[in-house]
């Protein structure tokens, strides 16, 4: 089975060569790497050029922000199933793929999902928030729950079906389109309780007060257009954050 791994990138030149190196750890034997670069300016070019293999496709283009660039690397992908490592993240573990590809051995599973640690930007090795997911029910979505996006691989069928990224959404299309194919199009999601990405904090969502306000905002609408819920789901997504920084 071929895994098809996204990392949308720009001026990430301190964190890009260990995303890309967890990539090509990883002891799943069919991978490719599909690099989308926004136009850097920082040396994250020269980065990618020297520890690129022959399973990293690069392409460097202007974008219009992260969901524009996912959107392009998903129309030039040739995997079976997509996931992805954002540029300051990384695999937790060499057999991530591996234990993918062994949920996806059962035809019945659409996507499948794992645990995620928030670690310090300055210490990768220390947790700050752990999110553990828990397994799957559709009905979880109406109480706020949701995969960790970044741990979430789906068949590409899933995207074409379905659709990728609403780029009007400039933080929280990650969580329209998983609403969109989990709620609209019920796919079915296999879970891993193994930690599959490390992810450090400081991201684009919560980086100051206005953009903590816009998220809030944009959650609504996604919950909303998708018919899953209102405030009260909106509350409740935000109150599970608490048990994330207890059970680490």
């Amino acid at each position: 089975m071929r895994i098809a791994v996204i990392t949308a990138v720009y001026n990430r030149a301190a964190t890009i060569g260990e995303a890309i190196a967890s990539v090509q750890a990883q002891d799943h034997g069919d991978i490719e790497h599909l690099i989308q670069d926004g136009g850097s300016t920082d040396g994250t070019l020269e980065i990618i050029e020297r520890t690129r293999d022959n399973c990293t496709l690069l392409v460097s283009t202007p974008d219009t922000g992260i969901y524009d660039a996912l959107n392009k690397a998903m129309a030039r992908c040739t995997g079976d199933a997509i996931g992805l490592v954002h540029s300051d993240d990384f695999f937790a573990a060499p057999n991530v793929i591996s234990q993918v590809v062994k949920a996806f051995a059962d035809p019945a599973v659409d996507g499948v999902y794992g645990d995620l640690d928030y670690v310090s930007a300055e210490e990768p090795a220390r947790i700050i928030r752990h999110w553990r997911s828990g397994p799957y029910s559709r009905n979880k979505l109406r109480l706020g729950w949701m995969p960790p996006h970044p741990t979430l691989f789906v068949r590409r069928d899933v995207i074409t079906r379905f659709g990728g990224y609403d780029t009007s959404l400039q933080i929280a299309a990650d969580y329209d389109a998983m609403l969109r194919w989990l709620w609209t199009g019920n796919i079915q999601l296999a879970n891993v309780p193994e930690v599959f990405v490390k992810m450090r904090v400081g991201g684009e969502s919560n980086r100051s007060l206005d953009r903590i306000i816009q998220k809030s905002r944009e959650d609504l609408i996604a919950l909303r257009r998708n018919g899953v819920g209102g405030v009260g789901t909106l509350a409740l997504k935000n109150l599970r954050k608490v048990g994330q920084f207890i059970n680490r």
